[in-house]
Formats: C-alpha cells, structure tokens, sequence
C-alpha cells in the first residue's frame, strides 16, 4: 500500500502556493508474497535423485557343480592406465583338444576403437531390434509385445556375453564407460566377475612387454 503524505502549504503573504506531496510505499504485502512464492517453490520442486547403474552379478555355483563354457563369451579385462584387453570365447591357459591357448588383444575408449567393436559384433542383433522398431512405428505392434520382442532379440543365444573384469589397478569410471558403451550398443547380456589369476598374469605379461 501507498500513502500520500500532505505537507502543509497554506498562504504566505496572502499568495496561494501548491501542495507538496510525498509517496511513502508500504513493503509488507510484498514480504507476504515473497514468502509465498517460496513456499510454493520449496513445495513444488523436484530435488535430483541420486542416479544408480544395475549390474547383474551371476550367482556363485555349488561347489560339485561343474562350471559350464560359456558359448559366445567376450571377456574384457581392464587394468591401469585405462587400458582394455579382452578375448573371446572360453579361457585356456594351455592348448587342448578344444582349442588353442587363450591369448588377448587390446581396445582403447576411442570411438575408433571400442564402440566399433561392439556394433561390429552386435550387428545381426540390432538389425533384429531395428526392425522390430520400424513394426512398432507403423503400428504393427503394440507397446507390450514390441517390448517383450525386444527382450527376446538381446536374451537370444546367439547374442554375446560379455564379461566384465577387472584388475586391482583398474579404475570405477572405466567400468562405466564400458558399460556405458554395451549400453549403446543394446547389449542384453553382460555381468561382472572376478578376474582369474591366469587372466591376471596374461594382463601382466601384456602390459610388462609394453
């Protein structure tokens, strides 16, 4: 609210003179509305929720049980220095009548590098999941079976595992970053394990000739 306050005036030697006026603005309907405003933001507003990543760790087998191969398995094997190494299919310290000695090959965070590896390998799977992207476009799928479809094409046996492990040198944001990329790549199956000593000492015997 405004008040107008008069200050006098009157005559002076019998000639008239204007008033003067002064405009003094009451603030306190404008803190009222301040403190609303407030309260209506505070009540309003959405904090950031801290982001989590899922991981899928396999369950550890019985003791008897015999651990079976894992058919189109890709182990990457990360170290220090952000480096990256990976092979592919069962691990064999030594040859057998299965297949020679595992030996590892090395990958960068490039996107020369990484992120076409995976789209190399993962083609046939997202050729299947584009074109069920295209039928759900067109309304030739609805939601639910279009989403039930794409879990099908990543959880098909065809498609590769991919196995994460780790030295005790590697670092948390490389983890991301490779999974980060499994993510871009529509990778359905991939899981976190701990690295063996004979993956460890290949790790080693890479970098030391390095």
């Amino acid at each position: 609210m405004s008040e107008i306050a008069d200050s006098g005036g009157g005559q002076k030697g019998g000639k008239k003179r204007a008033k003067k006026q002064s405009t003094r603005i009451d603030m306190t309907p404008m803190v009222d509305l301040a403190f609303l405003l407030l309260t209506f933001f505070v009540l309003t507003a959405t904090f950031s929720k801290p982001k989590s990543m899922e991981l899928t760790f396999p369950a550890p087998p019985p003791p008897d049980q015999k651990i079976e191969e894992v058919k189109k398995g890709i182990t990457f094997l990360l170290s220090k220095d952000n480096r990256i190494f990976y092979y592919e299919g069962q691990f064999r310290a030594v040859a057998d009548d299965k297949g020679p000695a595992t030996t590892i090959a090395e990958l960068s965070f490039d996107q020369s590098s990484l992120h076409k590896y995976l789209l190399d390998k993962n083609k046939p799977m997202q050729e299947k999941i584009l074109a069920l992207e295209k039928r759900f476009e067109a309304k030739q799928l609805v939601d639910t079976t279009y989403k039930r479809m794409v879990r099908e094409v990543k959880a098909d046996k065809e498609s590769y595992t991919y196995l994460i492990k780790t030295d005790d040198q590697a670092t948390y944001k490389n983890v991301i970053d490779v999974i980060d990329e499994l993510n871009i790549n529509v990778v359905g199956k991939y899981v976190m394990v701990d690295i063996m000593k004979s993956e460890f000492d290949l790790v080693k015997a890479k970098i030391g000739t390095n």
